[in-house]
């Protein structure tokens, strides 16, 4: 039993790609690692007053053999039991490498073939930060490169069926977790 589990994760370890550890970055001239979101990326709604937008997001080291990108802000500590979703946007093309401030609102320009699909405010695009009062939460935005070109869902698709796709084709991720409090 041993042997065969151990011949398993040997042979998982042997199929993952070589990518140099750390080279897939995401950075935003917006918000910085570690840092309280602007009141611009929090939430009109729930009771916040912000003005929510999405933030300008910049990768770069994707891993060879990128098809695709997948885009996502979650909030592992909302009270839910299951944290909370903010944005999914998923079939970004390989050569976008940048979304602009305000691309995860409704004209906000994402690139052609993207498609936002529902979040935990039951709405496509980005919604932002807006934890309960005196609460810090944080907010992790990812960038996972794809080996695939696409992601057969629609705007429809939940966050929950987007995230399975995604770790089921995940090269490689780049994470920038900004936190917020009220």
């Amino acid at each position: 039993m041993k042997t065969s589990f151990l011949g398993a994760a040997l042979f998982a370890m042997l199929c993952v790609p070589a990518h140099a550890e750390g080279s897939f970055e995401l950075n935003s001239p917006d918000i910085a690692e570690g840092q309280q979101l602007d009141k611009q990326f929090v939430l009109q709604g729930f009771g916040c007053d912000g003005g929510n937008m999405s933030p300008a997001l910049e990768w770069r080291g994707a891993p060879e053999g990128t098809q695709s990108y997948v885009v996502t802000l979650y909030d592992p500590d909302a009270p839910t039991g299951s944290g909370w979703w903010h944005w999914v946007a998923f079939n970004i093309p390989a050569e976008v490498t940048s979304l602009k401030q305000g691309a995860g609102t409704e004209d906000g320009g994402m690139p052609d073939g993207t498609i936002q699909s529902r979040t935990d405010f039951g709405t496509a695009g980005f919604g932002g930060a807006c934890p309960p009062e005196g609460a810090v939460h944080r907010y992790q935005f990812r960038v996972h490169a794809l080996g695939v070109e696409k992601l057969d869902l629609d705007e429809n698709a939940s966050a929950a069926l987007v995230g399975f796709l995604t770790r089921a084709n995940t090269l490689d991720t780049a994470v920038l977790t900004a936190v917020f409090s009220r």
